[in-house]
């Protein structure tokens, strides 16, 4: 047997200095040698806890087998009895704050963990070349029922994608003109590659999924058409809406949500400008205010569109910045500038109404807030001016109102989410179920998944109750 290497086996990457200038994704996958490699470095334990911490509830150490015996198709089957969107999750899930995290391995001295989210990716991408998802139908049989998603980003796609599984017509409203959601408009391409997310969602298609785009549920079919169709619906509209901080200069040219600059650059393509006719500013001097994954999209982003300097202003430490670490450390692979312990007090403007500088102040970390984090307050007389022709705001979103507007009946929280239970998914209208974002607000790929294939489960109860149809099949 081959030795237990320490390291986790090493990755190919677009180099640095040619890559923050394309928008080519930057790691390049294992190759089915190397992944057997660092599957040999699993411990196959029994009780393994990189199991209970994934939102899933993946069979790790299961599909890591079948890649260390050679058995790409057999790791394929583990893999799609858990997730819907495995080649998506091996790219963007934060594998670090969970599976890997808990690895029996990384957590042995000197030792890493087992690369969990390469290994998926590897099997995923196998299997986005080579497995017949067609098969996967329960042809010639009689739908169960008739389901309504609204919102194809990964919530909806795994909701869609399990209760197809179960024999179920499911038709997912997508008000965008293509499918995906965040998946689309939201992650680069470098990041996460378009024709990856375009794959995944033609295979859930392929169980017999109906996506239909440029349908705006709350304007283009009411949600009491919904209920009089359909007999559940489950909500994924996700958090769109832009916050901003409201600071003095919020509405000098220049300054942007991260969700515009985002969405123009990857559901418009206007980094393939002139190819798509949709360009975006130019810009010279470019600072992104937040610490999360989006300011690093956009951050990184804006480098690749040939801006000169690129700089994030994060109000804490680089400790607690909530960042996925190897995005951390590609962006400063990449020349992006950080000012930590800072936060934005003005835009300044340049007398014409455009955007000249930013103007910040230093902030010392006193005691933790409400999240448990040290709270951030400012360093009196210690303001510094940051030279800068755009801004990008990456401090979060918030729920979109176009379907909540017009259905008043369904209760919300304080903050204007959703309010669905969270072990089901249920609403406060019966045959009615949301989860991800429009739920918890801005989280993560996988927790929005993790929402829908509960929610599946429960619709289908809900579903055969109604019906008086016994439950036959398993997700």
């Amino acid at each position: 047997m081959a030795r237990r290497s320490r390291t986790k086996t090493a990755i190919a990457e677009q180099d640095p200095a040619i890559r923050k200038a394309n928008f080519a994704e930057v790691c390049l996958g294992y190759t089915i040698e190397e992944g057997q490699t660092e599957a040999i470095r699993c411990l196959q334990c029994k009780d393994a806890p990189c199991i209970t911490s994934c939102p899933v509830m993946i069979d790790i150490p299961g599909f890591i087998l079948a890649i260390k015996e050679g058995d790409m198709q057999k790791a394929a089957d583990v893999l799609g009895k858990y997730t819907n969107l495995p080649a998506i999750c091996g790219r963007v899930c934060p594998q670090e704050k969970q599976c890997e995290q808990v690895c029996k391995l990384g957590m042995a001295k000197n030792f890493e963990p087992v690369a969990i989210g390469k290994l998926e990716r590897l099997v995923a991408d196998w299997a986005l070349e080579n497995q017949d998802f067609s098969k996967l139908i329960q042809k010639n049989q009689a739908k169960i029922g008739k389901i309504a998603v609204i919102g194809s980003g990964p919530s909806g796609l795994t909701v869609a994608g399990d209760l197809a599984k179960l024999n179920y017509e499911v038709i997912v409203y997508e008000a965008l003109h293509d499918s995906g959601g965040v998946l689309t408009y939201g992650i680069p391409e470098f990041r996460l590659p378009k024709r990856i997310v375009k794959k995944e969602i033609e295979s859930i298609e392929a169980l017999g999924v109906t996506i239909e785009t440029n349908v705006v549920v709350g304007k283009t079919i009411t949600m009491d058409e919904i209920m009089d169709e359909f007999d559940a619906c489950y909500i994924s509209v996700g958090a769109g809406a832009p916050n901003f901080m409201g600071i003095p200069g919020t509405a000098l040219n220049g300054v942007y949500s991260s969700s515009e600059y985002l969405t123009r650059i990857n559901l418009m393509h206007s980094y393939e400008f002139p190819k798509y006719d949709t360009p975006i500013k130019a810009s010279k001097n470019v600072v992104v205010i937040g610490g999360g994954n989006v300011a690093m999209d956009a951050a990184r982003s804006a480098k690749r569109l040939g801006a000169d300097h690129v700089s994030i202003v994060y109000r804490r430490s680089v400790e607690e910045l909530p960042a996925r670490i190897e995005e951390y450390h590609h962006s400063v692979e990449e020349d992006i500038h950080y000012y930590w312990l800072s936060n934005p007090i003005e835009y300044l403007n340049n007398g014409n109404g455009d955007l000249s500088g930013v103007k910040c102040i230093k902030m010392m970390l006193d005691k933790p807030d409400e999240s448990g984090r040290r709270r951030p307050v400012p360093i009196k007389n210690s303001e510094f001016i940051v030279e800068a022709d755009t801004v990008i705001e990456a401090i979060g979103q918030g729920s979109n109102k176009v379907l909540l507007s017009t259905f008043p009946e369904l209760k919300l929280t304080k903050w204007g989410y959703i309010e669905a239970d969270p072990k089901t998914g249920a609403t406060s209208i019966p045959g009615i179920y949301a989860g991800g974002d429009i739920v918890t607000g801005a989280a993560t790929v996988i927790l929005a998944m993790g929402a829908g294939k509960v929610a599946a489960v429960e619709i289908d109860k809900y579903v055969r109750e109604k019906k008086n149809t016994p439950v036959t099949t398993k997700v």
